[in-house]
């Protein structure tokens, strides 16, 4: 990566972040740290808006983006010391195959290759007494779209057996009658717009052609570990949808025109249909609400009536997800439950907890505690089904020191304030990466001169 490493790359950047900065050490010099990745940057004072950095700072990011492109990395941290003379000695750190994003502030160390938070893993549960709703009715639905579209473009039986072979399962019944009508291509209505809202107020989205329908298993929905680990699959008795990340029984057809994607439910929840309609929020990583009981429904605009939403519990609520801090439980004891999956322990305003009350919970997978807040770090090392830990340096440094560092995680993250001391926490990570034989973070230290400081 000779342009991701050449000072030329990061000489601007570093200039453009060192004229701003007051603070100067006893020696005079510019002390910095910061992450630039593809999608924004941070700098060692925290997140800098785009639209409040200087024309010069997003050319200089730009010039350090362009590197990541080209060796095919999508994130990168670094930090730097500048001497008042400037002469400067930057560090530039990762990326490393172990890592999710950067290797510090917010990067997930990956243990296990290949590894997958848990909900991420869960298939629906069985529903063989699921039936499709008593609205679902393909004939009646062809005569409303036949009705409502009578110039519409139908898919023939060999276009819909190719979309099925494709994807490997037969479509439902509804499903084909929608596209027997209308097989939602561009170039059906491109010469006449009208045409093509006339679909999506007849459909009620913005219909795929047939091949682009997919599959919303969970492998369509990625989520960073840190995120996917604090869920949990929750699916009340009484739950029309199943609270999962994705199922090989919803066939995404069409998009609300918001990035919601609409799909036909094949494995329904305990109070469902099989074949009704849910919307995936493009905002969550988990779960999809009920609109519609059937196809037919969703076409004629009839919403379901008293039917629960399959979707995971709120932050905070219990019993598979607890937030201990200051304004949701307030105690350890509280959050303790048989059915207990994540814990996490966030700005507190009380003595540090004791881990004690949830030593033998059976579920424990995930717990994440901001620096600080724990009594004894190392009684982490008696939750012995952790799958995921995200503490502070202190706590890492205590639980590594009495080699109480649990064998189950298959993903870690280190909790921090900032970015003021990366070289501690590349250190740390790779004492941590160590333990699973995983490539470590590398470093590289570069040399050179970006001209006197400005006067502090």
């Amino acid at each position: 990566m000779p342009a991701l490493n050449s000072f030329e790359t990061w000489a601007p950047l570093l200039r453009a972040w060192a004229d701003g900065i007051e603070a100067r050490s006893e020696d005079g010099a510019v002390h910095m740290a910061g992450a630039v990745g593809r999608e924004g940057w941070r700098s060692s004072s925290g997140v800098r808006p785009r639209g409040r950095a200087s024309a010069a700072e997003h050319k200089a990011v730009e010039r350090v983006r362009d590197a990541l492109v080209a060796a095919g990395v999508e994130s990168v941290t670094f930090s730097a010391r500048v001497a008042p003379s400037g002469k400067t000695r930057l560090r530039v750190m990762g990326p490393s195959p172990a890592v999710e994003s950067g290797p510090v502030d917010g990067g997930t160390l990956l243990l296990v290759e290949g590894a997958l938070p848990e909900p991420w893993r869960r298939l629906p549960d069985p529903a063989p007494a699921a039936r499709p709703a008593r609205s679902a009715d393909p004939a009646a639905l062809e005569r409303r779209l036949r009705g409502r579209l009578p110039d519409a473009v139908g898919a023939d039986d060999e276009e819909i057996a190719a979309a099925e072979a494709r994807l490997g399962l037969t479509l439902p019944d509804e499903l084909k009658t929608l596209y027997r009508v209308v097989r939602g291509r561009w170039e059906d209505w491109e010469q006449d717009p009208r045409a093509g809202d006339a679909v999506y107020g007849t459909v009620g989205c913005e219909l795929f052609p047939l091949d682009h329908l997919y599959v919303a298993d969970a492998a369509s929905r990625p989520a960073p570990w840190r995120f996917a680990a604090c869920e949990a699959v929750v699916t009340p008795p009484d739950a029309a949808v199943q609270g999962l990340v994705g199922s090989p029984g919803w066939i995404v057809f069409g998009d609300n025109g918001g990035g919601d994607r609409l799909a036909v439910d094949l494995t329904p929840g305990p109070a469902g249909h099989t074949g009704q309609i849910v919307l995936m929020n493009h905002e969550s990583f988990i779960g999809a609400e009920l609109i519609a009981d059937s196809l037919t429904d969703l076409v004629r605009g009839i919403e379901p009536r008293g039917r629960q939403r399959g979707r995971s519990r709120g932050r905070g609520e219990g019993p598979a997800v607890a937030h201990v801090n200051a304004a949701h439980l307030r105690s350890i004891e509280a959050a303790a439950h048989p059915d207990l999956e994540v814990l996490c322990i966030g700005v507190w305003d009380g003595p540090p907890v004791d881990l004690t009350p949830v030593g033998g919970l059976p579920r424990l997978r995930t717990l994440t505690a901001y620096p600080g807040t724990l009594a004894d770090p190392r009684q982490i090392g008696r939750l012995t089904g952790l799958e995921y830990l995200e503490i502070g340096p202190e706590e890492w440094r205590a639980l590594l020191d009495a080699k109480a560092v649990p064998r189950s995680l298959a993903a870690a993250g280190i909790t921090t304030h900032g970015l003021r001391d990366h070289g501690r926490l590349v250190d740390l990570s790779n004492e941590i990466l160590a333990l699973w034989g995983r490539p470590p973070i590398v470093r590289t230290v570069v040399d050179g001169d970006l001209g006197p400081l400005p006067p502090a």
